[in-house]
């Protein structure tokens, strides 16, 4: 039988699922700014929010590829 995990050890999971959680943000963040300086956008004054939807249309292209791509679901 299992003993009680304790508060104060979940509070150190939650802690370490922060901070991996942290790390991955950064790597994507890193990732997405080299693509971005990479492409040249770094250098064009586009509007926030007209980058915004830009990616948000190609992040819907990709989805729908990739719904496509993996089939009807039942």
């Amino acid at each position: 039988m299992r003993a009680k995990t304790t508060i104060s050890e979940i509070d150190a999971q939650i802690e370490t699922l922060r901070a991996k959680r942290k790390n991955l943000l950064i790597k994507a963040n890193e990732r997405f700014a080299r693509l971005a300086q990479k492409a040249g956008l770094a250098e064009l004054d586009i509007p926030d929010g007209e980058l915004d939807a830009i990616l948000a249309e190609i992040v819907s292209r990709f989805r729908e590829r990739h719904r496509r791509a993996d089939g009807p679901t039942a």
